[in-house]
């Protein structure tokens, strides 16, 4: 089978479907492909889907911003209903702890520009604020095998409040609703198949061979493919001139049941940014999820197969996280065995995706997203949709890269922030906080 197209777009995650969507609004002819068999079943299922604006970076903090606008008012983002049910935002508000790796003044001079809300709590306020929460700082994280884990903090420390923060409840559904809404737009959607070739004429891509031996002619092919990215990257031939590298990462989030008076009288508690102990959590019904913030006492686990990640949460790493959380909030009952998933994080070494044209006309990347990006997905499709245009229209994005306007907030977004040859973020926390 050979069909024709405008435009491919690879991986039907939160990202990929964002960006079908937006692409389909442009009267383009849009086919996904994804070797899983519906939208958002790869790493988006594993994100906890926290909507947060602590960023080192202008240009993500804006983003962000204009993100939680479109999940707040998901129908109308999504252009109606989905007879499959609509993921929901959850406002519970976050608090970024006090952490020498993300100043203070620096947030809060990012938030005031751009008319993010927010309060500094000191150590008083952090208490009486979340229940049950140990103030006390214990920088820098250590392992929980290390004798000075367990040490009485010295100095006590704060954080800054995002009222507005909060989490979307079901990513992967999140995921579907963008697929549903791009397919009501036009897009055709292949699950069950995967790129087995990039096809290339006169210098630029012409489309992609699929895994069923279908040829899909199109010139302009999007890398949205999550820890698959790599791969199909090294099948176009490209980034030879990035100057970030983007590599898979294995990471694991655990449940557990949340402390005494953190969820009380109905109302879930605030997540918590804790880079301090190298760890963070959010609330989810009857209990949390904790996380890891890639602390440098802790091993990284990178991955050469995704499709090898084993999904089963390990003990070691469980009782890493857990601990550290149990720490900050001592009531915390530590299970005797993981509740929780794994999934695969594709990750620049700065943190910062890469939303970019390449040195091979017509194929563009998003990746590097996973982690910090879920709840940007919905202004990243803009984005690429703006870029793709621009640069298809002749626009030396190189040179004078492609900015967007919120359609909510009026914020300026810069793409070069999101360059695959700019210079490393020198600002970045160095985790997945960005």
């Amino acid at each position: 089978m050979r069909i024709s197209a405008d435009a491919v777009v690879v991986g039907a995650g939160v990202i990929g479907a964002s960006i079908a969507l937006e692409l389909a609004k442009q009267h383009l002819d849009v086919v996904v492909v994804d070797k899983a068999g519906g939208a958002g079943q790869g790493s988006t299922s594993a994100s906890s889907a926290i909507i947060r604006f602590n960023y080192s970076r202008w240009d993500s903090v804006a983003a962000s911003w204009e993100a939680k606008h479109c999940w707040e008012n998901w129908a109308d983002h999504l252009g109606g209903d989905d007879e499959a049910g609509l993921a929901t935002f959850h406002r519970t508000g976050m608090v970024m702890l006090d952490v020498p790796v993300a100043p203070t003044d620096r947030l809060i001079g990012l938030f005031e520009r751009a008319g993010i809300p927010f309060e500094r709590w000191d150590a008083a306020a952090l208490q009486a604020r979340v229940p049950s929460i140990d103030a006390g700082q214990y920088w820098p994280p250590k392992a929980i095998d290390d004798e000075a884990f367990f040490e009485d903090a010295a100095e006590s420390l704060g954080g800054v409040f995002m009222p507005e923060a909060g989490f979307v409840d079901d990513p992967q559904l999140a995921a579907q609703n963008l697929a549903s809404a791009a397919e009501r737009a036009g897009a055709s959607l292949f699950y069950n198949r995967q790129v087995t070739e990039v096809l290339r004429q006169d210098g630029r891509v012409s489309g992609v061979v699929l895994s069923d031996g279908s040829e899909i002619a199109a010139p302009v092919v999007v890398n949205a493919a999550g820890p698959w990215s790599g791969k199909l990257n090294e099948m176009a031939g490209v980034g030879a001139d990035f100057s970030v590298s983007v590599r898979p990462m294995r990471q694991e989030v655990h449940y557990v049941p949340a402390p005494p008076g953190y969820n009380e009288n109905g109302r879930l508690g605030p997540s918590v940014a804790d880079l301090d102990l190298g760890t963070y959590i959010r609330a989810a019904p009857g209990g949390m999820y904790v996380g890891g913030t890639e602390p440098a006492c802790d091993p990284l686990e990178w991955i050469e197969d995704p499709d090898q990640c084993d999904p089963r949460p390990r003990v070691r790493q469980f009782e890493a996280q857990v601990m550290r959380a149990a720490r900050r909030f001592p009531t915390l009952a530590v299970p005797n065995s993981p509740k929780g998933i794994a999934g695969v994080y594709d990750v620049t070494e700065d943190w910062t995706p890469i939303y970019d044209r390449t040195e091979l006309d017509g194929f563009y990347v998003a990746i590097g997203t996973s982690g910090n990006q879920f709840k940007n997905a919905p202004v990243v499709g803009r984005m690429m949709a703006a870029l793709i245009d621009r640069v298809e229209g002749g626009h030396d994005h190189d040179g004078d890269p492609v900015h967007i306007v919120g359609e909510h907030t009026g914020l300026e977004i810069g793409l070069g922030t999101f360059s695959r040859k700019r210079a490393l973020n020198a600002d970045s926390s160095g985790t997945v906080m960005g």
